[in-house]
C-alpha cells in the first residue's frame, strides 16, 4: 500500500522534534527512541492488526509502553523528564478499552516507571521526601489522566450509540412510511379498478345470459343429424359458462367485504381450502403437505374468506410447481396472532414482477385473470393483516400471511 502522508503525520513529527529540541538531555539513544515513537504513531493507524481487534489494540498499547520505558531508560530513568510519555499508552487504553483494561494498562505504566527504582543503590543513596512525593504524584497523575480520558471516551461511545440507534429508528420509520404510502396508493388503485370492474361485470351478465339461452334454444331446434350445429352451440354454452365464472370473480373482487368474524380454528379452515384444490393438485401431480403448529390458537376471522384466501394461494402454488413436487402449508403463532405460509418449489418470481403480483389483472399465466392474488390482498387488508412474499428464481416462492388477534381486528 502506497504511503500517503497526512496532517496527522506532520503533527507527530513536529511534536517529537519539539520534544527533542526541548530536552535537557540530548544523546543519540534519545533521538533514536523519539524517532521510533514518531514512526510507530504514524504507521499504527495504517496497519489493520492494530485497528480491527481488541488484541491488536492491546498490542499497540504494549508497544507504546515498551517504547516509553526505553525512552525514559536512556534519559535518566526515574528522574527522566519524559515520564509524561507514559500518557500515550494510558490514553490509548482509556480510549479503546473498558474500565478493567484501562486500570490494567495504567497500572502497567505505573509499575514500569517505578521499576527504575530497582536500579538505584539505596545503600549509598537516599531519595529525599520531596522527591518521593514527586514520584507518587507522577503515578497518581497517570491514574487521573486515565480516569478522565476513560470518562470522556465512554461518553462519546454512548453518544455515538445513541445516534446510531436513532439512525436505525429513523430508517425503520422511513421504511414503514414508504410501505404505508405504497399501501395507500394500492388501495386507491384497487378501489378505482373495483368500481370499474363491478360496472363492467353487471353490464356483461345480461348479454351473456341471452347468448346462453339462445344457444340452448338453438340446440333444441336443430335436427338430430346436424352434428356440427349442435357441437358449435355446445361450445357457445361452455364459453358462456366460463365467462360467467370470470364475471363472478370480477364481482367477488369488486364488491365490498362484509366480514362475519368469529373465533375459528385456523387448521379447520385450511382443511377445507386444501379440499378445494385437491383435484387441481392431482391433475398437476402435486402433493400438498401440512405443518401446523399446535400453539396456534383460535382467531377472530371470517372463515369463508380466509378459506378462499388459502385456496387461492394454494392454487397459485400448485400451478407454479413442477410435476411430482410438494406444496407446503405452514402455520405458526406470530406477533400476537398467527401466520399462514404457502411454500412452493416452482420457478420463482422475478424481482421485476414482485411489486405487481397483487395488482388486479396482473398475471404471468397464459390463461390467468390476475385476480387470485388481488383478492388475497383484499382479504388480508380487510382482516387488518399483512402479507409478505419471498421468492428466488429457480428455488420457489413463499407467501406469508399474518392475521392479527381479536383486539387489532376489532379496533
Amino acid at each position: 500500500m502506497a504511503w500517503k502522508p497526512n496532517s496527522r503525520d506532520a503533527v507527530w513529527v513536529l511534536l517529537f522534534l519539539a520534544l527533542h529540541f526541548s530536552s535537557p538531555i540530548v544523546n543519540t539513544a534519545e533521538v533514536q527512541m523519539l524517532a521510533a515513537f514518531a514512526i510507530f504513531e504514524m504507521i499504527e493507524p495504517r496497519i489493520g492488526i492494530f485497528r480491527d481487534s481488541p488484541g491488536g489494540r492491546f498490542l499497540g498499547v504494549a508497544i507504546r509502553l515498551v517504547l516509553a520505558y526505553l525512552l525514559m531508560g536512556v534519559t535518566g530513568g526515574i528522574a527522566s523528564s519524559y515520564y509524561l510519555i507514559l500518557l500515550l499508552p494510558v490514553v490509548t487504553a482509556a480510549t479503546f478499552f473498558g474500565a478493567l483494561g484501562t486500570v490494567a494498562a495504567t497500572t502497567m505504566a505505573g509499575l514500569s516507571y517505578l521499576s527504575f527504582l530497582l536500579y538505584i543503590d539505596f545503600e549509598n543513596l537516599t531519595i529525599p521526601l520531596d522527591q518521593q512525593q514527586e514520584i507518587s504524584f507522577r503515578i497518581l497523575f497517570l491514574f487521573l489522566a486515565a480516569y478522565l480520558t476513560y470518562q470522556l471516551a465512554r461518553a462519546n461511545r454512548e453518544q455515538a450509540e445513541s445516534y446510531q440507534s436513532l439512525a436505525r429508528e429513523l430508517a425503520a420509520a422511513n421504511k414503514n412510511l414508504q410501505a404505508a404510502q405504497s399501501e395507500v396508493l394500492r388501495s386507491e388503485r384497487l378501489a378505482a379498478l373495483g368500481q370499474l370492474t363491478a360496472g363492467l361485470a353487471h353490464e356483461l351478465r345480461n348479454p351473456l345470459g341471452t347468448i346462453k339461452a339462445s344457444a340452448e334454444m338453438l340446440a333444441k331446434k336443430l335436427p338430430a343429424q346436424d352434428a356440427l350445429g349442435r357441437e358449435l352451440s355446445g361450445y357457445i354454452s361452455t364459453e358462456v359458462d366460463r365467462t360467467n365464472e370470470l364475471v363472478k370473480r370480477f364481482l367477488d373482487f369488486a364488491k365490498p367485504f362484509r366480514l362475519h368474524v368469529e373465533l375459528t380454528e385456523l387448521s379447520e379452515v385450511i382443511d377445507r381450502a386444501v379440499h378445494q384444490v385437491r383435484t387441481r393438485a392431482e391433475s398437476h401431480r402435486c402433493r400438498v403437505i401440512r405443518n401446523d403448529s399446535p400453539d396456534v390458537h383460535a382467531l377472530p376471522i371470517d372463515a369463508q374468506w380466509i378459506e378462499q384466501l388459502v385456496a387461492n394461494l394454494l392454487a397459485n402454488a400448485i400451478d407454479a410447481s413442477p410435476p411430482d413436487s410438494v406444496v407446503t402449508v405452514l402455520t405458526r403463532p406470530a406477533m400476537g396472532g398467527a401466520e399462514v405460509a404457502v411454500i412452493d418449489r416452482g420457478a420463482g418470481i422475478g424481482a421485476e414482477n414482485l411489486g405487481s403480483i397483487f395488482n388486479p389483472f396482473f398475471t404471468t399465466k397464459p390463461e390467468g385473470t390476475g385476480l387470485g392474488l388481488a383478492i388475497v390482498s383484499k382479504i388480508v387488508d380487510e382482516h387488518r393483516g399483512r402479507i409478505f412474499v419471498e421468492s428466488e428464481i429457480g428455488a420457489g416462492t413463499t407467501i406469508r400471511v399474518w392475521l392479527p388477534d381479536r383486539q387489532e381486528v376489532q379496533d
